[in-house]
């Protein structure tokens, strides 16, 4: 099983971000042991202070910590870019998740070295690894609690949100004011279900606000979109070839995929590989799709809100332009939140008044202050130039369709004017 957890040593936990954030050269295997110490203290300390009452036994300690340590052994190349960007576009839009890929590998390192685990306890462990994306999927009635601690569905606090938000930030040289100590120290199981005390209200909002914070400024970042949209283009056109998505079906093939695949392309002679490796080549020298300009889409506007295409920007183009094509624009549609979409994530919370308290109840945002957030989801639109020259025409179109969906343009400013120039071989900026 080891080889297989070490596999995640090849695979940065943000991707290709490093290029931006140069500090960001984390793996998944380091994730994966914080999340594995993590789930550890957590179902350590309800033991310690209601063992007896909740009837935790070691088997139940021993799925929690194996459910830590092999909930992301599915992620492929450069994590969630391959999962969210990559194969929906090879695949026709499928629905694949890294998660149900943990699943499938776990199956295969049991089968393939002859692993002895208890069938029930092995269930255990992968609900709980999948309980995020499906809150329903619990095969005991009893001890439900255990399924809020690696992968909550229930209301999104987790030990994998504590460990890669801290880790993140400190990778990326940013401050992080969320305490998860406090918010471990303080939760206990009241009617199957880990509650808070209700005076630690403020620092679990500031776990779901550190969150999109990171979200915004650090994985979607302008440069690091840039980034990711030229790989996702290079392991497309690399696709026929390299056969890159045929490894999800089939275990034994997947744990062999990992960000390792950049140099397999860019080392390669193959000219089949030539349009790849001379996009490897251009963010090498940060030769990068130019940002034009982004939006961020009207409150009022979000409900109904459908992700932009390169087809509706060229349908905005005056005709006195050169006429765009759909391979000149690359569009980058970002939603961030707090968990629940345009949901206040804190409504499904319950919390309890002090430790002799038997009681759980929910509370209010407006119970605890006015100067939190009235919303609780942004959708910014970007829009990138693949070519240097047509950076003026694309952010005009891109002006013009905000003016034919909202009525006026929701961008902040105007393009620069000494971005619309195209300058070649300029230096690198970071």
């Amino acid at each position: 099983m080891f080889l297989y957890v070490c596999r995640l040593r090849d695979l940065k936990q943000l991707g290709l971000t490093y290029m931006v954030y140069p500090g960001a050269v984390h793996s998944r295997f380091e994730h994966s042991v914080g999340v594995y110490w993590l789930a550890s203290e957590a179902i350590h300390r309800l033991k310690t202070y209601q063992g007896l009452e909740l009837g935790i036994e070691r088997c139940d300690i021993q799925t929690v910590k194996l459910a830590g340590l092999l909930h992301d052994v599915g992620h492929g190349p450069f994590s969630h870019m391959f999962e969210r960007e990559f194969l929906p576009r090879v695949l026709n839009g499928l629905k694949w998740s890294h998660e149900e890929m943990s699943l499938k590998m776990i199956d295969y390192i049991i089968d393939e070295h002859n692993i002895e685990i208890d069938s029930e306890s092995l269930k255990k462990v992968k609900e709980m690894i999948i309980a995020s994306e499906n809150s329903t999927s619990k095969s005991s009635n009893e001890k439900h609690f255990l399924y809020d601690i690696v992968a909550n569905g229930r209301n999104g606090i987790d030990v994998d949100k504590f460990d890669y938000i801290v880790r993140d930030s400190r990778a990326c040289g940013l401050g992080c004011n969320f305490q998860f100590q406090r918010v471990l120290e303080t939760m206990r199981v009241i009617d199957d279900e880990i509650c808070y005390r209700a005076k630690e209200y403020l620092t679990i909002h500031k776990l779901f606000a550190a969150r999109a914070d990171l979200h915004r400024t650090v994985y979607t970042h302008a440069k690091v979109k840039a980034i990711e949209l030229m790989f996702v283009d290079a392991m497309t056109k690399a696709n026929d070839y390299l056969q890159i998505a045929s490894y999800i079906d089939d275990p034994a093939q997947y744990w062999k995929l990992d960000d390792t695949i950049m140099k397999t392309i860019e080392t390669s002679s193959h000219q089949e590989l030539k349009e790849s490796r001379d996009l490897i080549l251009r963010i090498r020298r940060r030769d990068l799709y130019q940002f034009c300009n982004e939006f961020a889409v009207p409150k009022d506007k979000l409900e109904h809100f459908k992700n932009v295409t390169p087809q509706d920007i060229i349908c905005s183009q005056n005709s006195s332009r050169p006429a765009l094509r759909e391979d000149d624009i690359a569009v980058s549609n970002v939603k961030i939140d707090l968990t629940r979409g345009r949901k206040n994530p804190l409504e499904s919370i319950n919390f309890f008044q002090d430790y002799e308290s038997t009681e759980k109840f929910s509370i209010t945002e407006d119970q605890i202050s006015h100067l939190l957030p009235a919303c609780c989801q942004d959708m910014i639109v970007r829009v990138y130039s693949k070519k240097p020259d047509l950076v003026e025409a694309i952010s005009e179109a891109f002006e013009n369709f905000q003016m034919k969906t909202y009525g006026m343009k929701t961008q902040v400013h105007s393009t620069p004017e000494k971005k619309k120039r195209p300058r070649y071989n300029k230096p690198a900026v970071f």
